[in-house]
């Protein structure tokens, strides 16, 4: 440690939260959470102060030394600093390490694939974002061959790789079920003698489920998500029949038929968010007391061109503080080791207990790539159909160059805020689609955002630390690993 040297205080690199009494540092590099002493808590209200009124440092901080009462002696100031140095929380003038080490994507880590098995919906969403969605009898249909070329290109890319997903969109993915069940058949032999795991996953709207559909969904042990927007007033204002006509008796008479039988996993409820539906608490209520979802997760409309579906500043706004009221009875139910349900909430927690750390918001072109019904390469499944280029097909393989060069405009933090936010390797910039919907370039991070996300995260690591003191039992029940039940 460079004892001459100037110390200030790094600001990008902590965000502090207050807990009843305790106060509480959320190391930003690292996505770590920790309770300050008083000794640490003193040295840093010092930096703060010698910045703000433009003394030394040094000169505050050897006043503690000379403060009557004063029990800290010099070595325990000094490694307190020597800390909060190594932390990157004080700077004695070198350079500080780098968030993103790599401005390039050299490897892939690919182990889900997204198949868009139809573009066809029997469903007439009024705000759907798919611009490949088609009717029904206009579905393009993918076919079995370029199925097992997609399963193989994932092989292909990450023979590492021990555990993979294969996850079934659309349209509605229920509408082509023979290449669901052709898959299906297909990967449980082909991983299994490669002595790798595979998982299969769907988001359903789901009208065409049948009993005999959910027993075989079952025995394959299927993650399922059904898109359902709440109570029927609200559900059927936008989720509507190609005749127009609203859905909501028909999901929900298929979903009580499916939670009253299904037993391999948990079943989810996926909620779309719109221009006048802000009432978060009402509609988990109704999701998860009323019709038994083990999980519901909030969605802000991504609309694309169709902006009168978007949420207006001040109903976003709303929107968080319907969660973070939501997260108050999350936090109640969980002092008494009771999860309910609520996926936004569970999934921050979640992060913030394993130390999260991502310069990329989520694993699209790294971890995740969806085919398309014809075969080719997208980031995501919210892509097929854009204006996006593809990033090569599932017979030639993936376009690399291409997709190197798009993510290292997202690693590019410096001229961005990103690059000293205090949420920035939680968020990285927000979701490829919000950026690419709002404002025509998926690379660019998502700033409308920007305050509610601070303010949400700082939510999340006081109840995250509200619940490891009060009841850490709960940790271990429900996050280590992640768990529903």
């Amino acid at each position: 440690m460079n004892m001459r040297a100037p110390l200030n205080l790094v600001e990008h690199n902590l965000r502090e939260i207050r807990v009843d009494n305790a106060r509480m540092l959320f190391h930003v590099p690292t996505s770590a959470l920790f309770a300050l002493d008083a000794l640490t808590g003193s040295l840093i209200d010092r930096l703060r102060a010698a910045r703000a009124t433009g003394q030394a440092a040094e000169t505050l901080i050897a006043q503690l030394l000379a403060e009557p009462g004063s029990t800290d002696p010099a070595e325990d100031i000094e490694a307190a600093l020597r800390e909060l140095l190594l932390l990157e929380i004080v700077s004695d003038g070198g350079t500080l390490s780098d968030d993103v080490p790599s401005r390039r994507v050299d490897q892939l880590a690919l182990s889900t694939i997204v198949l868009n098995v139809n573009t066809g919906c029997n469903l007439n969403c009024a705000y759907c974002y798919k611009e490949d969605l088609d009717k029904p009898s206009a579905g393009k249909k993918m076919s079995k061959e370029t199925a097992i070329n997609a399963i193989e290109l994932l092989l292909a890319e990450s023979p590492q790789e021990t555990r993979y997903n294969v996850v079934f969109f659309g349209g509605e993915p229920l509408s082509h079920p023979q290449l669901i069940r052709d898959v299906v058949d297909y990967c449980e032999p082909r991983f299994g003698e490669l002595g790798k795991t595979v998982d299969f996953s769907l988001t359903t709207n789901g009208t065409l489920l049948t009993d005999t559909l959910t027993d075989w969904l079952d025995t394959h042990r299927f993650g399922l998500s059904i898109s359902m927007d709440g109570p029927e007033a609200i559900h059927d204002r936008n989720r509507v029949t190609i005749g127009g006509h609203g859905s909501y008796a028909t999901v929900r008479a298929k979903a009580e038929r499916l939670l009253s039988r299904y037993r391999s996993r948990p079943v989810g409820a996926r909620v779309t968010l719109t221009h006048g539906t802000t009432e978060v608490e009402r509609i988990w209520d109704h999701l998860f007391n009323d019709l038994g979802f083990a999980e519901v997760g909030f969605a802000p409309v991504t609309a694309g061109d169709i902006r009168a579906f978007d949420l207006a500043p001040a109903e976003l706004a709303e929107v968080f503080a319907g969660f973070k009221r939501l997260g108050q009875r999350y936090l109640a139910a969980a002092q008494e080791g009771r999860n309910i349900g609520f996926s936004n909430l569970h999934q921050l927690l979640t992060k913030l207990h394993e130390g999260h750390k991502a310069s990329l918001p989520c694993g699209a072109g790294m971890k995740m790539l969806a085919v398309d019904h014809a075969g080719d390469l997208n980031l995501c499944h919210r892509f097929t159909g854009s204006s996006l280029p593809a990033f090569g097909n599932v017979r030639a393989g993936v376009a690399h160059a291409a997709l190197g060069e798009f993510l290292a405009r997202r690693l590019e933090r410096e001229g961005t805020g990103c690059a000293t936010c205090s949420i920035r390797n939680l968020c990285s910039g927000g979701c490829y689609h919000e950026s690419y919907a709002r404002y025509g370039d998926p690379t660019h991070p998502v700033y409308h955002y920007c305050e509610l996300m601070r303010d949400w995260v700082d939510f999340g690591i006081e109840t995250y630390a509200r619940i490891m003191t009060r009841n850490p039992a709960f940790i271990d029940l429900y996050l280590s690993p992640r768990r529903l039940h």
